[in-house]
């Protein structure tokens, strides 16, 4: 009985342990410490005024009406605050998502607002489903494929995409357009149809100005400021006779839990929209997180990351949300403001949640152009232009592959956008590794190791030896351009070629296709009286061979440890080529 007692007490911690990994936000709660309460409070009341104006204007940008920005912020946040694995990052409503979510869902609506709630619903269960599976599956490596090129591109697409969607709210009318080019129309044809509200625009237009210059100057909560002061102007100076549109009361009450029940075919529809948003908002999560890792000395676990993101996208769905992501200007406020846990965003979730109990007529004259200048401030810091340039000087390659992010995400729409650049990439990786470099390497005086001719001249090449660097994996696509390449160098040798000994050390893969053509090539320069040898190949590569059959045909004997070796064993049976 005592060994079965010990054994239960020593598997409890083990158990506990087990429960922590997968609710980090328990795991914080255990080890809190009392002197983190004040600051975690403070910062989430800082964080609050922020909350707030940003989450309204971001649901506005995806063609929802403002209440359910709020509905997206307060239980997604309580929900990473149990799931998520970082300390500090802010969730919630997102300019980069936004017009994403707008693509997928206005057009199913048709102007059905209600419809367009449960759309948005789905959209975000979708994501949290697809973001859940796949921390399950500890697929957080995908978004690499989201390289930097891409990155830039999509989000310079974006910020155009918002801006141009927020514009003609800023001057007080409405575009109904929803692609890119025609809302740029549209916008242009009401400016000269004169449609324009000379006092929203003074509105918006100042709330814009008050944004950039204090985030710019004084790093101070502009948004804040600006739809404070522009709130106080409309409701003193009665400017909603002037036909100023202003957000109106909010409805009393808290989100109520409710299953959303698209169609099959909205479903359908909704499926890859969902998808590249989660794949999306995870590459901005992963990021975000590993910056703040690094400033909090913090480990970082992105599968789990993606499982937080995902249960508070699901969470956003169940509670008249839409897809969310982190925020690059939420959560700086929280470290300003001496964030400490995830309880900061609880107490911005509660407050939140108190408004729209105890007062929700607060924001009634809230101008809507004011809005507009949230998300077009928001927008403008979106876009990528010094790295662009950067990318233009040093590889136009990726210059070129970053335009067609962007192109791609104007004329198609953003998943598709991202999606073509995502193929580019991929195609572009294809075809460096399908026409790779290589060099044939002889040894330069004063100078250690064997290296690439055509850098060094005036290296030495051994008499009748060919050292051949393929520098890339062995793999279907460059297989026989690997043999005609390797043929070619043994013909045009200086000097009648009696060993090729490949420098294999860059080579980090073989599937069967290369394995069987090494086996042809050994046989081909076997009759020719040519010995084929490897240096400097990685055991994992080895392995492989030796699955594929392949390096028992070849020979132990011809597989060598370094370049070097390898040319003690050739000069020890050719003395005459020293």
């Amino acid at each position: 009985m005592e060994s079965r007692g010990t054994a239960l007490a020593s598997a409890a911690p083990a158990e506990r342990r087990s429960v922590l990994r997968w609710l980090p936000g328990l795991d914080t709660l255990v080890h809190y410490q009392a002197a983190w309460l004040p600051r975690d409070l403070i910062a989430g009341l800082a964080l609050t005024a922020i909350l707030i104006p940003v989450g309204m204007a971001y649901s506005v940008a995806a063609g929802l009406p403002a209440i359910y920005g709020l509905y997206a912020t307060i239980v997604p946040l309580i929900a990473y605050a149990i799931f998520g694995p970082s300390r500090i990052l802010v969730l919630g409503p997102d300019s980069s998502l936004a017009p994403m979510i707008a693509a997928a869902v206005v057009p199913l609506a048709g102007g059905n607002v209600q419809l367009a709630v449960t759309l948005a619903a789905t959209l975000a269960l979708l994501a949290g489903l697809f973001g859940v599976l796949a921390g399950l599956l500890r697929l957080g490596f995908i978004t690499d494929l989201l390289a930097k090129p891409i990155r830039y591109g999509y989000m310079n697409g974006i910020a155009l995409t918002v801006l141009v969607s927020q514009v003609p709210k800023l001057f007080g009318f409405k575009v109904k357009a929803a692609e890119v080019i025609p809302r740029v129309i549209g916008f242009g044809s009401g400016l000269l149809e004169g449609q324009t509200n000379l006092v929203a625009l003074a509105l918006g237009g100042s709330a814009l100005v008050v944004i950039l210059a204090l985030k710019r100057y004084l790093k101070v909560p502009g948004v804040l400021m600006a739809v404070g002061g522009t709130t106080l102007a409309v409701a003193l100076l009665g400017l909603e006779r002037y036909g100023v549109v202003v957000l109106g009361d909010l409805p009393r009450g808290l989100p109520s839990f409710a299953v959303p029940i698209p169609t099959l075919t909205q479903l359908g529809l909704l499926c890859a929209p969902a998808l590249g948003i989660a794949v999306v908002s995870f590459a901005d999560t992963s990021v975000l997180s590993r910056v703040y890792a690094t400033k909090t000395k913090t480990p970082v676990d992105p599968n789990q990351e993606m499982i937080g993101l995902g249960v508070a996208n699901l969470a956003a769905g169940f509670f008249q949300g839409f897809p969310i992501s982190s925020s690059t200007s939420r959560t700086p406020v929280a470290e300003a403001s001496g964030s400490k846990t995830q309880l900061t965003g609880v107490v911005g979730a509660l407050v939140i949640a108190l408004l729209l109990v105890v007062a929700p007529t607060l924001l009634h004259d809230l101008p809507e152009t004011a809005l507009a200048a949230v998300v077009i401030a928001s927008a403008i810091g979106l876009f990528e232009i010094a790295d662009l340039g950067r990318l233009y000087r040093i590889q136009r390659g990726e210059f070129w592959l970053s335009i067609a992010a962007f192109l791609g995400v104007i004329l198609l729409g953003p998943v598709p956008g991202i999606g073509i650049a995502v193929a580019i990439a991929l195609a572009e990786f294809v075809w460096d590794a399908w026409k790779p470099h290589y060099a044939i390497l002889g040894k330069p005086e004063g100078v250690s190791g064997y290296h690439d001719v055509k850098r060094f001249p005036q290296a030495r090449q051994i008499p009748g030896l060919v050292i051949f660097r393929w520098d890339a994996p062995l793999f279907f696509a460059n297989a026989e351009q690997f043999r005609q390449i390797a043929l070619d160098a043994v013909a045009s040798a200086p000097t009648p070629a009696g060993w090729l000994v490949v420098a294999a050390e860059p080579v980090t893969g073989v599937d069967i296709t290369s394995a069987d053509m090494l086996t042809e090539l050994d046989a081909a320069l076997h009759k020719a009286g040519v010995v084929m040898g490897f240096a400097e190949m990685k055991d994992p590569v080895k392995d492989q061979l030796k699955k594929f059959g392949v390096f028992k045909k070849l020979g132990e004997q011809t597989f060598f440890y370094t370049v070097e070796d390898a040319v003690a064993a050739y000069l020890s049976t050719h003395p005459d080529a020293r």
